[in-house]
């Protein structure tokens, strides 16, 4: 496995665009998205938990059921959700644009929105911006980087991956970008995730792999505790790598699927670094829970706690918020047994053992927790279970963000 540049336009086969169209009036960012495939693909997808959906996951919802989206048209600055029938067809009708020039059916293009919620989406602006769209698609790194772009809200940074994966002797290729930074938190994040591939692979073990990658990369990602209406990851796989098809479990697809995961965990941590206001990313590791679920339920309790941010924020070993948040996670597990490790690039320092104070530096504990990366360490009991979420600190400038959103 390695890195490679191209991001969703790495995989073969695939183009990508993005351009300005006017959605939101105060922006003049790209804010309308394609990614495309010249070959027919299979496809899986992960929406969000939230019963409130918007309009472009219920469309979305309805055409992934026939397995072959090989397009998928996105905007920002609007989340055309809470819009009722009309934000129905605007979905729709961004559905039809795209496949209409693309020559697709409507069942072949997925749709994505992000932005404030409960605004009318104005699809003339996308309707009268449809050619250049179309026009803009390209299969170089100008492509996807347009697309990207078009595809952000309040991120600051860029998130995106790809790599080359040998399997059985054939190169794969895998890429992704993902959009998410503020309401945050599990399971499925605030976030758009299209992801590329070129392997030949069945659509039920594409599923397969799309949903373990998520169980421990996206579903373990905390911000601010808000779970939005729009959570979208979508997988294309249009074979264009001429590989053997992998059609049965085997070292082929336990090597699709390990790579996969690795690049989900990475935009996953990616998203929890650039959450809105962050100054750290923070990690959750925890260990001797009673199995993997268990372990990921401790951790989001953790990561997900606003006095534990608000500790990180401002660098205090602040222990005592830790074990309060491991004892409403809802797992039992006994307090006298929890150990708590506090650690960075300067060092490590544990605060907590046998569920009570141990004797520790605060000066060198506080230069641990003002390094920009920190990880909480956490061991719960003796069993075998494991697993890390991550998040990032709660500051003054989440609030500014959130206070005028909408402006």
């Amino acid at each position: 496995m390695r890195e490679i540049t191209g991001g969703v336009c790495a995989a073969q086969g695939f183009k990508a665009g993005g351009i300005w169209c006017g959605i939101k009036a105060s922006s003049r960012k790209r804010d309308l998205a394609l990614i495309y495939s010249d070959k027919p693909c299979v496809a899986a997808a992960l929406f969000t938990t939230n019963r409130v959906k918007a309009a472009s996951v219920l469309i979305t919802q309805e055409h992934i059921a026939y397995g072959k989206i090989r397009g998928v048209i996105a905007n920002s600055g609007n989340a055309n959700a809470c819009t009722g029938a009309a934000g129905l067809a605007a979905s729709r009708s961004m559905a039809e644009l795209a496949a209409r020039k693309l020559r697709l059916s409507i069942e072949e293009i997925g749709v994505a929105s992000t932005g404030v919620i409960g605004v009318p989406l104005p699809v003339e602006v996308i309707e009268a911006g449809i050619d250049s769209l179309i026009g803009s698609l390209s299969s170089d790194t100008a492509g996807h980087e347009a697309a990207l772009e078009a595809i952000m809200t309040t991120d600051t940074r860029k998130k995106d991956a790809s790599i080359e994966v040998d399997i059985n002797g054939t190169p794969i290729h895998i890429g992704c970008m993902v959009k998410g930074s503020g309401m945050i938190h599990p399971n499925m994040a605030t976030m758009l995730c299209f992801i590329t591939t070129d392997i030949s692979i069945s659509r039920e073990l594409l599923d397969k792999a799309l949903r373990q990658a998520v169980k421990r990369s996206f579903n373990r990602v905390t911000v601010d505790g808000d779970t939005s209406t729009n959570d979208t990851v979508l997988i294309m796989a249009n074979g264009a790598a001429e590989n053997p098809p992998i059609d049965a479990e085997g070292p082929g697809f336990q090597t699709f699927a390990a790579a996969l995961e690795v690049l989900c965990i990475k935009l996953a941590q990616a998203m929890a670094r650039d959450g809105e206001g962050a100054t750290k990313l923070v990690t959750v590791a925890v260990q001797g829970a009673a199995d993997e679920d268990a372990a990921a339920v401790f951790a989001k309790s953790v990561a997900s706690s606003s006095l534990v941010k608000a500790a990180c924020f401002g660098a205090d070993a602040n222990w005592g918020r830790v074990l309060c948040a491991l004892g409403y996670g809802g797992i039992d597990f006994d307090p006298h047994a929890v150990e708590v490790t506090f650690m960075s690039n300067e060092g490590k320092v544990t605060v907590c053992r046998k569920g009570t104070l141990v004797s520790f530096s605060e000066a060198e504990a506080k230069k641990i927790l003002s390094e920009e990366e920190i990880e909480i360490l956490i061991t719960v009991g003796n069993g075998h279970g494991q697993a890390s979420v991550w998040g990032c600190d709660l500051t003054y400038d989440y609030v500014k963000i959130n206070g005028d959103y909408r402006s």
